[in-house]
């Protein structure tokens, strides 16, 4: 008995010296790449065509594979291709409306892969014709528009979605597709603010609205006027407002959860008895095992929400009870191309869960808290340009909420207390913090942590100068004087306002721990400041105060290297170095060592 088998719409009998079958649909995509009319000896070609099911792989390569002359030959075809798939999205058929949007996924990919080179005119020539272009273009989206907003079914609008996903994300350049100014011209910006405000529609599409909205947002918007930026920037309506701060806080909770499961996995398995084994020396290394993918496309909407519009800063201080919502198997979306960003949406039964029980006893959360957490994660791994990307899109969300006056004043809320659990790289000084009896404090302090855990965790060599400048929000990051005057700040007057004598111990091991990057800090300033030029006086200025934690680290480090030398140890532990530097400030007062210094130097402080 003969085999068959398929493949990219050829039916082939193993068997049999016969040519190999082709699917019928695949025939009729072969009279579309004739130079003939498909309908001119079969008038109802095009009904029959939208009846099949759509081979998306052997339409996209066959228009993949046509070279110069052959697309003006069937350009006329391509071009009523195009024209009946947006007049069957009219259909009552649901069965040709699917077949007409998996259609046009396809030809919008297939010709845009061809013609990476092509100027976007010639583009939208091929697709539609020039001329009829702006109609065409008209028609599509009042008919997505309607599927949207009407009475479709959810696997329609899904379909509608996607597409227009797969219309936004064929160049990489988003600002380089010219078909987007038909998209700016017929706007669907109210079908996407529908379906963020109805939490049934919003369960099932908001990921991919909120994402869409994110790119639109994103085309030109530095050279023309963007119809999306506008609208985006006055939306008040609370409704849709809280829908799209479910739909971003829910995605980064997903990511959140998966980062924390992955994470308890490995430490009962293989890299927690490999670590116990080898030492703690190769933590770092294990930990990067526990990456997860991170999630641009959302990073991007929350960005685009907290800049554009300042009613939405409200959304983040929402609160609400903070749980673990178990992941169950989601309801299955209708085939389509791939997804677009290489991004996937969080699974259903998460974002169908915006009412959350009520429970006295549950620790409350809010969108901040989440995306502090998440930031946390991010920004412990920048080796790569992709990570480190990510990381730098986070400080900069972290900007545009510092400076905005009613964020700020809830940050600094004594009132408004949270216990923040932040994700802390595990390095070889230090063990990983077990994330228990965490205060409940003011938001501003899970900032200043995350921007604190932020420097001690990035002191290397080549320093992501870029990153500390990306956050501005708080001084501190952005001018090396104020960043040591800051330490000297600490050192003088720290016993009026940390919370307890232990946080000077860590302070000065950190300090002594990290002395290399300040003896290399002043090496460089003290360079500068001998020589003429424009940062002479700024060096000078860091030079001078440097002097007290230069103080510090010359004062306990010939300690420490004399204990380790008596002792025979090659690396003392974290416990042994506090304790040395315990037993020399009992019998030194360090803060008379430079007091008249810092004095002097905490003065210049502006």
């Amino acid at each position: 008995m003969s085999q068959v088998e398929k493949k990219a719409g050829l039916l082939r009998r193993t068997s049999s010296s016969k040519k190999p079958l082709k699917e019928k649909v695949v025939l009729m995509y072969d009279e579309i790449f004739a130079k003939e009319d498909p309908a001119k000896n079969n008038p109802r070609f095009w009904d029959e065509l939208f009846l099949m099911k759509v081979n998306l792989e052997y339409l996209e390569s066959k228009l993949e594979s046509v070279n110069g002359e052959e697309v003006q030959r069937i350009q006329d075809n391509i071009n009523s291709l195009f024209h009946h798939c947006v007049q069957a999205l009219g259909e009552e058929h649901q069965i040709k409306v699917v077949n007409a949007l998996q259609t046009l996924c396809a030809l919008f990919r297939g010709v845009h892969q061809k013609n990476k080179s092509a100027s976007g005119f010639d583009i939208i020539n091929m697709l539609m014709g020039f001329d009829k272009a702006e109609r065409r273009m008209k028609d599509l989206m009042e008919r997505l528009d309607s599927l949207l907003c009407g009475d479709s079914s959810e696997s329609l609008k899904s379909l509608c979605l996607k597409l227009l996903l797969c219309l936004v994300t064929v160049t990489d350049n988003i600002s380089q597709n010219t078909i987007l100014e038909y998209v700016m011209i017929n706007s669907i910006f109210e079908a996407i603010l529908q379906i963020l405000s109805d939490p049934s529609s919003r369960g099932q599409h908001g990921y991919d609205a909120v994402v869409l909205l994110a790119l639109l947002v994103n085309y030109r918007k530095y050279e023309s006027v963007n119809p999306y930026i506008v609208k985006l920037s006055i939306v008040d309506d609370e409704p849709t407002l809280d829908g799209m701060g479910v739909v971003l806080h829910q995605a980064l909770t997903e990511y959140n959860r998966q980062y924390k499961d992955k994470e308890e996995e490995n430490q009962g398995g293989f890299f927690s008895t490999l670590t116990s084994m080898v030492g703690s020396m190769f933590i770092a290394d294990v930990d990067e095992k526990l990456s997860v993918q991170t999630n641009e496309a959302i990073l991007l909407a929350l960005y685009e929400a907290v800049h554009l519009n300042r009613n939405f800063i409200t959304v983040l201080a929402q609160s609400h009870p903070e749980i673990d919502i178990p992941v169950t198997p989601s309801t299955p979306t209708p085939t389509t191309p791939t997804t677009p960003l290489g991004t996937t949406p969080p699974s259903l039964d998460v974002m169908n869960n915006p009412e959350l029980p009520l429970d006295p006893n549950l620790q409350t959360s809010n969108l901040l808290i989440t995306f502090l957490k998440y930031a946390s994660i991010v920004m412990q791994d920048t080796k790569d340009e992709h990570r480190l990307n990510s990381a730098r899109l986070c400080l900069i969300i972290l900007t545009c909420i510092a400076e905005d006056q009613y964020a700020d004043a809830f940050l600094h809320d004594d009132n408004i207390n949270f216990r923040v659990s932040l994700h802390r790289m595990p390095m070889r000084h230090r063990k990983k913090a077990a994330g228990k009896n965490i205060p409940s404090r003011p938001l501003v302090c899970a900032v200043l942590d995350l921007m604190v855990e932020f420097i001690v965790t990035h002191m290397m060599k080549d320093f992501p100068m870029d990153l500390y400048f990306a956050h501005h929000c708080y001084v501190f990051l952005t001018n090396p004087n104020f960043v040591v005057n800051l330490f000297n700040m600490f050192i003088t007057y720290g016993d009026t306002f940390l919370p307890t004598s232990n946080s000077y111990d860590e302070l000065y091991y950190e300090i002594v721990r990290m002395h290399q990057v300040f003896d290399n800090l002043y090496c460089m300033v003290l360079r500068v400041s001998t020589n003429t030029g424009q940062w002479k006086e700024a060096a000078s200025k860091v030079t001078h105060a440097l002097v007290n934690i230069r103080a510090i680290i010359n004062h306990f480090n010939p300690k420490i290297e004399s204990y380790a030398a008596v002792n025979h140890i090659s690396q003392l532990s974290e416990e042994q170095v506090r304790s040395i530097s315990l037993n020399v400030r009992k019998n030194v007062s360090l803060n008379t060592l430079s007091q008249d210094v810092l004095l002097k130097e905490f003065s210049t402080i502006s």
